[in-house]
């Protein structure tokens, strides 16, 4: 039974990774209960207990969808190690949120199921929790074999379109200020770019991880103009000028959700410039076959 302890990686040796990552999923929800206990919810602590669980359940997703490039771009195949707790960790808390929700509606399971069909950011919502729980339920070694690799592979692509789906949801439930919808939507765009420069086997040097910050961060400016512009009638052109705001008052709490998914891209390139190994000068060789010496 010490195999499934969190903290163990899969030979059943303590892994400091994998014991982190445990600890860290688990701070929102201590944090949660924290409030919950002391009174700090507010005047609706169902409904605030509701938001948060499903906000960490996209944060989480997201984090989970950047294990493989960044095991790819920074060269750090531990990462892969704790892929599975992250996403059974997105499950956990998705499974709380439609819980938690049920019981703000005092389980009034009639009203529950008449909400989730009614209202079109709940159905969008419950698939992509439907979809999150077929991934759980066929996340283990065993069914991996008893799918076959490809077909499990097949089942599991799919959150990319559950993420969008959530990522959705999460945008039409916040009505007014989209601003977290609109990071985590750019987020999300910057991992597919990754995983597009991949499928292209498009290599990702330096260079082309800024170009791939950038240009992402201008493309969630972009979305984020346009969503306020279509939705609330405010003037593209003046919230598309709020993102130069940080420059003009030189205050970062101006900094706006496409400032941040370029700083994270940056980030991601200055890792990796920093871990990219040094290549070595290659010695010359003698008509002979044996190498020559090199230097002084």
């Amino acid at each position: 039974m010490d195999g499934w302890l969190p903290w163990l990686d899969r030979q059943g040796r303590f892994s400091a990774l994998r014991a982190l990552a445990f600890a860290l999923v688990l701070v929102p929800a201590l944090i949660l209960a924290y409030e919950a206990w002391t009174g700090q919810l507010g005047s609706k602590p169902w409904t605030r207990a509701v938001h948060d669980t499903g906000t960490w359940a996209i944060r989480l997703l997201l984090v989970t969808l950047a294990v493989s490039p960044l095991r790819r771009i920074l060269d750090w195949g531990k990462l892969l190690g704790i892929r599975r707790m992250l996403g059974l960790s997105v499950l956990a808390y998705a499974a709380g949120h439609l819980t938690l929700y049920c019981i703000d509606l005092a389980f009034d399971w009639g009203l529950i199921v008449s909400e989730i069909v009614k209202r079109f950011y709940l159905t969008i919502g419950f698939t992509a929790l439907l979809g999150l729980t077929a991934l759980g339920v066929t996340s283990t070694d065993g069914m991996i074999r008893r799918m076959g690799a490809k077909n499990w592979q097949r089942l599991h692509n799919l959150v990319y379109l559950i993420t969008g789906l959530g990522l959705l949801h999460f945008a039409l439930q916040s009505k007014i200020d989209v601003t977290q919808p609109a990071l985590l939507n750019g987020l999300f765009a910057l991992l597919l770019l990754y995983r597009g420069l991949n499928r292209l086997k498009i290599a990702t040097t330096t260079p082309v991880l800024i170009a791939a910050a950038l240009l992402t961060g201008l493309a969630t400016a972009l979305c984020e103009t346009a969503w306020y512009a279509l939705t609330s009638g405010v003037s593209a052109w003046d919230v598309f000028q709020a993102n130069a705001d940080v420059v003009v008052y030189q205050d970062l709490g101006f900094l706006r959700p496409g400032h941040w998914v370029a700083l994270v891209g940056l980030a991601v390139a200055a890792v990796h410039a920093w871990r990219a190994p040094v290549a070595k000068p290659r010695r010359a060789r003698r008509s002979d076959g044996v190498p020559a010496q090199t230097g002084a």
